[in-house]
């Protein structure tokens, strides 16, 4: 694998190589501190004293030259401005195209100058994060805190690149009125935000650096790390074509609806489910593990779907859209043919058509870079609003008649209405949905060069390599003394870029802060799901709640999902740094578990909604919290191919599920007096646990 400090050396522009931060010399002094702390020679304050003058020194040194950069750009803007006044004022529009050449020369050289900031500033991210870890002391905070809140700081221009806007915003000003200097008066700040007016390529280029650069926490970015779909940090080269990526927005939106549908789906039998199982003689317990079928068989549908979705997006989605349909059909079948085996067959094949891996992994393979956080933030948005509307919908079907000789009512209506709006579905995905361009056309993506590696993939491991891995076994090997002769590094490096190509492969590849991530992912899914699922049960025994009243809390549950994201995106996640907030998080929901024990003879309604809305919400935070860090901290050879990290979280995920309705469904056979604090104690233990791995692996949570 080639090192990140062998990268920052190729990439770097010849003639300004003295003004990169001198990645090797800092990496270099971080093992020495460490080795000299680790033997008691040097103080931890003294090395932290010569890290901050070492750190400084290097800034100053980029900062200037920035400076003196944006200087020489501004000159030759104003230069071309008077230019351009003189020729508007002689009316010489013939010379209009030699000026919009020379503002493009400037373009380039704005975004060659862009991409300077962007790779020392990767470079600067990962000398504090390798101090961190190497050392064992937080220095990235104080050192970013103390530095980016001074009124004189030098690492502004570094990571919030101030002062360039000016430049980016008079380029594109003078650019789009060249582009546009006839039939109009208007300026580019006279045009909305939103609206997408034609600019210069060169432009678009400025503007995607421009965003890259900005790593301020938002509510979209946290939205999409909540979808855990992975974006590359590294920049393109300036010099290269970028790739337009199209894409279609109408099989964009089926994709979406394919995820609300789906997870109407999973919670529209909650509120009955129990009802459900009573009819057919069984005990209301088991309605745990009516619900747990669904999640039993995605287990295996993620897999098959995902490895299908290599070759075609089209045709899994289309087979789950079927197999749901015919899945729900036989779910209220059943109730007219009395079978509480029907029933869970119906179940566990709505579970195989379970497509939310292929959903995830369309927005990763065919959303545009610039636009992909958008759409993933959407994902997120219709699998909140899917999970709120299942259960308000179950409460909206509380009639009873027939037709046909088969039964309509509150427990057999979730399978018809969802095996109708299924087969609607399946007629709009036919219609309308295209296949993406590298399906249509093999040649497009599957020209192999370079030993076997794809074009795609060889650019695909240039731009991510740098950033993606984080383990700290990899870090450690990451020497660019360690380089070997270029045929075995090329070797080396072809294979870490490989895709893991099974289940077990991609097992070996999660390092200790993955396995506490997707642990912390579990305990939360496991927690989420008891709540849920055993609150029929509950709330019937102990409240005497109708189906409509537990639709109201369900759907007020979901409908809590949006708002808590909005404020922990926008405002919380400012604040604090991702680690803080997954501890705090994990140590919430087990407070929220802990209030919903039965201690008393009597157990109160308010005890009983306030305990599972601290739970639910807490493990709302905390899903969005830890799949940002399992982003951050998992390998690159899982963040693309069948068995990604996307499907490890989804596996971990629905295992809990699993395990969380067969409790419910096992500890009802010894009676209801004490289900719910029989079925809570895992959930408490196991949140516990996790707790504890959080704290012992902090210092390698970012």
């Amino acid at each position: 694998m080639v090192a990140f400090g062998k990268k920052l050396k190729d990439w770097q522009y010849p003639e300004w190589q003295k003004y990169y931060i001198n990645y090797k010399l800092m990496k270099k002094k971080v093992r020495q501190y460490a080795q000299q702390i680790q033997e008691g020679k040097m103080d931890r304050r003294q090395v932290l004293k010569e890290m901050s003058t070492m750190l400084d020194k290097q800034i100053e040194r980029t900062v200037l030259f920035l400076l003196e950069q944006q200087g020489y750009l501004a000159s030759r803007l104003e230069a071309l401005g008077e230019e351009r006044e003189m020729l508007m004022e002689h009316n010489d529009l013939s010379s209009v195209y030699e000026l919009q050449v020379a503002y493009t020369d400037i373009g380039q050289d704005l975004l060659k100058l862009l991409y300077f900031v962007e790779i020392n500033a990767i470079g600067l991210r990962k000398i504090l994060k390798k101090f961190d870890k190497r050392v064992g002391y937080c220095f990235t905070n104080y050192y970013v805190t103390t530095r980016s809140d001074h009124p004189y700081s030098q690492l502004q221009q570094v990571f919030k690149h101030v002062g360039l806007g000016a430049v980016v915003g008079a380029l594109s000003r003078n650019l789009a009125e060249l582009r546009h200097h006839s039939g109009s008066y208007l300026s580019i700040y006279d045009q909305p935000s939103g609206v997408l007016v034609p600019q210069d390529p060169v432009v678009d280029s400025i503007k995607a650096a421009v965003e890259r650069l900005t790593h301020s926490t938002n509510f979209l970015r946290f939205l999409g790390q909540h979808a855990l779909i992975i974006e590359e940090e590294l920049p393109s080269h300036p010099g290269e074509d970028v790739e337009k990526q199209e894409f279609h927005l109408m099989s964009l939106s089926l994709n979406l609806a394919s995820t609300f549908l789906y997870m109407v789906n999973t919670y529209i039998i909650v509120p009955t489910a129990n009802d459900y199982a009573t009819s057919l003689g069984a005990a209301a317990t088991v309605s745990g593990l009516i619900i747990g079928c669904m999640p039993i068989a995605q287990l295996v549908s993620s897999v098959y779907l995902s490895a299908w979705s290599n070759r075609s997006y089209f045709r899994p989605l289309l087979f789950s859209s079927i197999v749901l349909v015919i899945g729900n059909l036989v779910y209220a079948i059943a109730y007219n043919l009395d079978s509480l085996y029907i029933l869970l067959l119906g179940r566990l094949l709505c579970g195989l058509g379970s497509a939310r891996a292929v959903n995830r992994r369309y927005i990763t393979d065919c959303v545009p870079l610039k636009m992909r956080l958008r759409f993933s933030a959407y994902f997120v948005i219709s699998s909140a609003m899917g999970m709120a509307c299942g259960p308000a919908l179950a409460g909206l079907l509380e009639f009873n008649t027939s037709v046909l000789g088969l039964t309509l009512n509150a427990n057999t209506l979730p399978g018809w209405v969802m095996s109708a709006l299924w087969f609607f579905y399946v007629f709009w995905l036919w219609l309308s949905f295209k296949e993406p361009i590298h399906f249509e056309d093999n040649s497009h993506s599957s020209q192999v060069v370079n030993n076997g590696l794809t074009e795609r993939d060889i650019v695909d491991s240039d731009l991510t390599q740098p950033l993606a891995l984080s383990s700290e076994d990899k870090e450690e090997m990451q020497d660019e003394e360690s380089i070997q002769n270029n045929n075995s590094s090329n070797k080396t490096h072809e294979m870490s870029r490989k895709p893991a190509n099974s289940i077990f492969e991609a097992c070996k590849l999660v390092s200790r802060p993955v396995k506490v991530t997707l642990l912390v992912y579990f305990m939360l899914k496991y927690a989420t799901e008891m709540v849920i699922s055993e609150s029929n049960v509950v709330a019937t025994y102990y409240f005497d709640w109708t189906t409509r009243s537990l639709a109201v809390y369900l759907a007020l549950l979901g409908l809590t999902v949006l708002p808590v994201n909005i404020v922990v995106g926008n405002y919380i996640s400012n604040m604090f740094e991702d680690r803080q907030l997954l501890i705090a998080s994990e140590v919430l929901t087990c407070l929220g578990i802990l209030s919903s024990f039965k201690f008393s003879t009597h157990y109160t309604v308010e005890q009983y909604i306030i305990g599972g809305f601290i739970t639910f919400v807490s493990a709302e935070i905390l899903e969005g919290v830890n799949l940002a860090l399992l982003s951050k901290v998992m390998s690159s050879r899982l963040a693309r191919g069948t068995y990604n990290g996307g499907l490890l979280s989804t596996e971990a995920g629905t295992l809990a599920r699993v395990l969380a309705d067969l409790t419910i469904t096992f500890v009802g056979y010894s009676g209801m007096k004490n289900l719910l604090n029989i079925t809570l104690l895992p959930s408490l233990l196991i949140g516990i646990i996790s707790v504890s791995a959080t704290w012992y692996t902090y210092n390698s949570l970012f």
